[in-house]
């Protein structure tokens, strides 16, 4: 389906006589054409794009047969309001934008999650502190409270005005006010559009309608081929041990865990598993890890895996560095060389080492570190590549090309893996990756968390030391209910066990995210084949927000506090799944506000009733951080395992049920380790709580098809509500 636009004369000229002659999208004009390219999903192409961008570094394949479950919706914007231009090397963008209505999104921030009224600079980096644009995955993406969502496929520093920029031909402009005389005179005046600056001679642009901002983030996370699925293990527990570690200390370090009866999954190696770091050999360090092998064999009889950590700068006392320098920049990070990844060539020459020394033995994945900022120690924009792709292109894009590298390694292994990152990008959906910095602020770290799901990432509000056993609970609270539940302690060498004060209560939320592996890996599934995020914010929840807000703006306040809260900022609560919702508590905090959706709300630890779309106070001691379940919340969880079960193994369910409705609930299973799920090697269970005819209510799951997988052993039911 095309949209025609009505062509402006007064920008006609000979570049846009030559573009509509050779194809009738590269225009540059004020009224794109837009073309269906997926149900929902319209791409318009303004000028003469860059040849090589986000969509293109990644490799992202939409999943088409998801996006077709979505159906077919309206274009979601009015055509003639949306104006893009290609001039003097540059690409101007325009959305309109309506009184009311929020913007999210626009990459990782860690501050704020509404979005209009901010100017950013879209620019890969470390977090610096400031929500300016300049941040781990700066994705060129951002959604509407009205439901569509507009994406950017350029690798270049994007500027925008997210309501900020107000022109004189504007039908809403703002009439002028004598600040001298009139109070209602402000320094922002009201602005009608978001404008973008793309520092390219075109662009591919893409509209995503909903009808739900949620509709609008499954079809771009499907889009760019769906969420990952992680093996099961990468779900579980993963500690990062002291930077200098030998073989030795680190079987140790494991062994106290299965001593102490605290979960670990995988273990992360840092820099000292290498003969030299900053720049990188990628090659074992001989002394503190005398035979690999035999390490990594004795890990995994222990049921743990390795994570190795590493940056991409090659040493010149790497085995490759001979073979790779004429496929690198012309300047170096830490005096290493930083490859050009556009070409196959050095991708093979990295990839062939790590696969001879460390994947072939039995690693298991990566920490992919310093591939982001800050602008001191990267590349600077001057450099040159072989390629001839630009500096500030590949700064844009070298995370994404890492994670598509690894990950690719591993698959030819028809293994999955589950990895660590610092940068990424708009296209990354897909990878197994998870984002992590140096910045340590607990609450930022929930926010981040909250605006991953807008950007098609996943973050961890990661664990690294705290100054009292307090604020240790609390972050490990959280961590335990993100999308990896790690402990860096590449520093301090900080253990769970580490403020004996609470390490009852840590060793509790440790273990109760292995119970919720079930529940978590199903949520998982669905992020991969339905593009929902397992982790996401409140803003995305149905029954929360945007309808809630349209209702109540008008609402006496002092009669319903509720209406304020919806209206505002929600950045320190989050859904995790279908029915979960996080409040955290912070260092200081016993007791906190949570604004609950609408419909009722229950106590995860206790079942009873917590509220109805309301505002509630709630109290909490460090033995729990406050969960809620929807009404008809179904949450299968396993017995609290050390280790997640291995392919073939099988564990018990215990299926709890939370309200007075009846609910249903998809309970996935595979192999936990593989890529078979892709040929279709796997199951979806069918788990239903519903009402007899006397009105009892009783639990059933659907019997696995035959040749599907079946790890579940018995069945147990729990009515949390009475």
């Amino acid at each position: 389906m095309c949209i025609l636009p009505k062509y402006s004369t007064n920008i006609i000229n000979f570049s846009f006589i030559i573009a509509l002659l050779f194809s009738p999208f590269r225009v540059s004009s004020q009224n794109p054409v837009w073309t269906e390219v997926a149900p929902g999903v319209w791409k318009t192409t303004v000028g003469i794009p860059d040849k090589f961008d986000l969509l293109k570094a990644s490799g992202a394949n939409p999943n088409t047969e998801a996006l077709a479950k979505l159906g077919t919706t309206a274009f979601p914007l009015p055509a003639s309001g949306i104006v893009a231009e290609s001039t003097d090397s540059k690409t101007f963008l325009r959305f309109p934008l309506v009184k009311a209505e929020q913007l999210y999104g626009f990459g990782l921030n860690f501050k704020t999650v509404q979005q209009r009224g901010k100017i950013l600079q879209l620019h890969v980096d470390h977090y610096g502190g400031t929500d300016n644009g300049r941040d781990h995955a700066p994705v060129p993406f951002y959604i509407s409270n009205l439901g569509y969502g507009v994406f950017v496929n350029s690798a270049r520093y994007i500027t925008v005005y997210a309501g900020t920029s107000v022109r004189k031909d504007s039908p809403e402009a703002p009439q002028p006010l004598d600040r001298n005389t009139n109070k209602n005179w402000s320094a922002s005046p009201y602005s009608d559009a978001v404008e973008m600056v793309v520092p390219a001679s075109g662009a591919e642009v893409y509209l995503f309608a909903g009808p739900t901002p949620l509709d609008v983030v499954r079809r771009f996370n499907l889009f760019n081929g769906g969420g990952c699925l992680p093996p099961r293990w990468g779900l579980g527990f993963t500690q990062r041990v002291k930077s200098l570690y030998t073989a030795d200390q680190v079987i140790e370090e494991a062994k106290a865990f299965a001593a102490k009866g605290y979960p670990l999954d995988f273990i992360g190696l840092e820099p000292g598993w290498q003969s030299k770091s900053y720049p990188c050999t990628f090659e074992w360090d001989k002394g503190r890890f005398p035979d690999p092998p035999a390490f990594v064999k004795t890990m995994k009889e222990m049921g743990i895996r390795l994570n190795l950590w590493t940056n991409p700068y090659v040493s010149p006392d790497s085995p490759i560095y001979e073979k790779i320098k004429p496929l690198t920049g012309s300047h170096t990070v830490w005096g290493g060389l930083v490859a050009d990844l556009t070409l196959p060539e050095a991708r093979e020459i990295i990839t062939g080492q790590l696969q001879k020394d460390q994947v072939s033995i039995g690693v298991s994945g990566y920490k992919i570190d310093e591939c982001d900022g800050y602008d001191r120690w990267l590349w600077p924009d001057v450099a040159k590549f072989p390629s001839s792709t630009s500096a500030e292109q590949l700064r844009q894009t070298y995370g994404l090309m890492l994670q598509k590298m690894t990950t690719d390694l591993y698959r030819k292994q028809n293994s999955r893996t589950y990895g660590l990152v610092r940068a990424s990008n708009g296209g990354g959906s897909s990878f197994p990756y998870v984002i992590y910095n140096d910045y340590y602020s607990h609450e930022d770290f929930i926010t981040a968390l909250i605006n991953s799901s807008f950007a098609g990432v996943l973050w961890t509000p990661e664990v690294r030391g705290s100054k009292t056993g307090e604020e240790w609970v609390r972050r490990m609270q959280t961590v335990c209910f993100s999308p990896m539940a790690m402990i860096n302690a590449w520093s301090d060498g900080t253990k769970p066990w580490s403020f004996p004060e609470v390490e009852k209560e840590v060793k509790a939320i440790a273990l109760l995210r292995m119970q919720l592996m079930p529940y978590f890996y199903s949520e998982f599934a669905k992020y991969h084949f339905e593009g929902t995020p397992p982790f996401r914010a409140m803003n995305l929840e149905p029954g929360f927000g945007e309808s809630t807000v349209s209702e109540l703006k008008n609402a006496n306040l002092s009669e319903n506090p509720y209406a304020e809260a919806v209206t505002r900022e929600i950045k320190d609560q989050y859904m995790a799944g279908e029915y979960l919702l996080i409040a955290p508590l912070f260092k200081g905090q016993t007791e906190r506000k949570v604004v609950l959706p609408r419909g009722k709300w229950y106590d995860f630890y206790t079942g009873k009733l917590a509220g109805e779309g309301e505002v509630i106070q709630v109290s909490a001691g460090l033995d729990h951080i406050p969960v809620f379940v929807k009404d008809g919340g179904i949450i299968p969880m396993m017995p609290p395992l050390l280790h997640a079960p291995a392919a073939g193994e099988k564990f018990d369910l215990v299926i709890r049920w939370y309200g007075k409705k009846q609910g249903n609930y998809d309970l996935y299973d595979d192999d936990g380790e593989t890529f078979d799920y892709e040929k279709g090697v796997y199951s979806w269970r069918k788990i239903a709580v519903s009402s007899d005819k006397k009105g009892k209510l009783a639990g059933s799951i659907s019997r696995v098809e035959s040749g599907k997988p079946d790890n579940i052993g018995k069945v147990t039911w729990k009515m949390m509500t009475e």
